[in-house]
């Protein structure tokens, strides 16, 4: 079993994904998020996985029509535009994005002064999606010798002036059951700079478009 240096600095290199490193110090409530999010997040019944010890779970209210944040979070192709850390993204298959829609995506994780430099390869395959509600994917990342399967929930609803979005996601796998407090933590700063991205670069669309603060499909 890898020292607690090595198993922190590799398990930071994954988990921090889609904003790699994007985060550091403790998980704060940013703006618009909940203080206590509160019920599990699921998508047609399903959930993260149960048996995981590493989980984190937020919601964020964007100020966005709800046809701009599901374009965003459903054309995966686009994701290096507005998320920093993503190498390359391909869609594996052809279509709408729908149950059965995979992906893969590749992000450089540089050396630290324990572990070489290395590419980490996700490939998300989407198992349940309800249009303009909610999407859950699953998959594990490689690379430098890791493998850590995730599951991902998001979910999708329309409040005044916007659309509230609430995310979970479990990790599992050595390397990041070896340090529970530690993945968790990475996770949640991984979750908390997604989150801030999506809702910075929908806000944005939707000022330009002329309808900022406004829940319209």
């Amino acid at each position: 079993m890898p020292d607690v240096h090595t198993t922190r600095a590799r398990t930071a290199t994954l988990l921090a994904v889609p904003l790699l490193l994007a985060a550091s110090g403790t998980v704060a409530a940013p703006a618009g998020a909940a203080t206590r999010p509160t019920g599990a997040v699921t998508c047609q019944g399903a959930g993260v996985d149960p048996g995981a010890a590493v989980r984190y779970r937020s919601e964020r209210v964007i100020h966005a029509p709800l046809s701009t944040i599901w374009k965003l979070q459903t054309d995966v192709e686009r994701y290096p535009s507005w998320q920093a850390g993503i190498e390359t993204i391909e869609r594996l298959d052809h279509g709408p994005f729908a149950a059965g829609s995979a992906f893969r995506w590749t992000t450089r994780a540089p050396a630290t002064p324990t572990t070489p430099a290395t590419t980490l390869t996700i490939t998300s395959t989407v198992q349940q999606l309800k249009r303009h509600s909610c999407i859950r994917w699953t998959g594990p990342a490689t690379g430098g010798g890791l493998l850590i399967n995730g599951t991902h929930v998001w979910d999708f609803t329309a409040v005044k002036g916007g659309v509230r979005v609430r995310t979970e996601e479990t990790h599992t796998g050595p390397q990041v059951d070896a340090d529970v407090p530690a993945a968790t933590k990475i996770l949640g700063e991984g979750l908390e700079a997604w989150l801030s991205a999506l809702k910075s670069t929908a806000d944005a669309r939707s000022a330009r478009a002329g309808h900022p603060g406004t829940s319209r499909i």
